[in-house]
């Protein structure tokens, strides 16, 4: 069992298509996101209820756009969110032990979670392994240099026709290349590059409404938004707890993936 004793910090790691927090229990009302979401009690067990159901469980999958709450017996959660349909969203799923009604329940390595998000000092790259990360293979050399702009300039209007006429190929082609390389639509990337876009700014010192704009968000409010179906709350709500906000995919890291297996 995790040393809970003091209190654990909270932090929120994001990567393009990917997002830990561990910290307090956000206490959430109901609510839905457009991503996968892991939760596993830290300390303690908790319950899911949804579709009129309640669950208990150590760890839980809950899939996107499904109305639920966590209720927590205990002081601490971690939170994984995977975007839909990309590899690490599958190999979590795969880990989950029980089904129902669409809901995963009981991670393989749930106790190991529980630990690992416990500790003082937790590996985010650990705990995205214990989730579900899945093998990289060596990237398309037209998907670096994609990936690489996109993150170079968030807030830029690229659009995949163009990637497309620079690798010469066509939009369609380009589109499920970039997908199966980078493990969700041409359109999410750019947008979880936009959100990480506004997490640097942030943890660089910048408030949100000048952070949101300069990722190319349309206005605070869309950046609010955005977050709030992506995660199940505001951001405000979330830097309000004091949340250290840690960006973990750099734009020169992309390369550093070639030959990664």
């Amino acid at each position: 069992m995790p040393n809970t004793s003091h209190g654990l910090p909270a932090t929120l790691w994001l990567w393009a298509g990917q997002a830990i927090y561990r910290g307090p229990s956000l206490r959430l009302d109901a609510h839905s996101t457009a991503v996968d979401c892991l939760a596993v009690g830290i300390d303690a067990p908790f319950t899911l209820a949804a579709d009129g159901r309640v669950r208990t469980a150590r760890s839980a999958l809950v899939p996107p756009r499904r109305v639920h709450r966590v209720v927590t017996e205990g002081d601490h959660m971690m939170f994984c969110y995977l975007d839909p349909g990309s590899p690490a969203a599958r190999a979590c799923r795969a880990r989950m032990t029980q089904w129902d009604n669409d809901f995963g329940l009981h991670h393989v390595s749930e106790n190991a979670l529980a630990t690992a998000a416990g500790s003082a000092r937790p590996e985010p790259g650990s705990l995205a392994g214990l989730a579900g990360a899945a093998p990289v293979a060596p990237l398309d050399e037209r998907i670096v240099e994609a990936l690489a702009d996109l993150h170079a300039h968030p807030a830029a209007a690229f659009t995949a026709a163009r990637f497309a006429a620079a690798a010469h190929l066509s939009e369609s082609r380009f589109l499920h290349l970039f997908a199966a390389q980078a493990g969700t639509s041409f359109r999410r990337y750019r947008l979880w590059v936009r959100m990480l876009a506004v997490g640097r700014a942030i943890a660089g010192g910048a408030n949100l409404t000048m952070a949101s704009t300069d990722a190319g968000f349309a206005s605070p409010s869309h950046f609010s938004d955005t977050f709030r179906t992506l995660f199940g709350l505001s951001a405000s709500d979330l830097l309000a707890t004091g949340v250290q906000v840690v960006v973990l995919d750099l734009a020169e890291g992309i390369e550093s993936r070639q030959g990664t297996c």
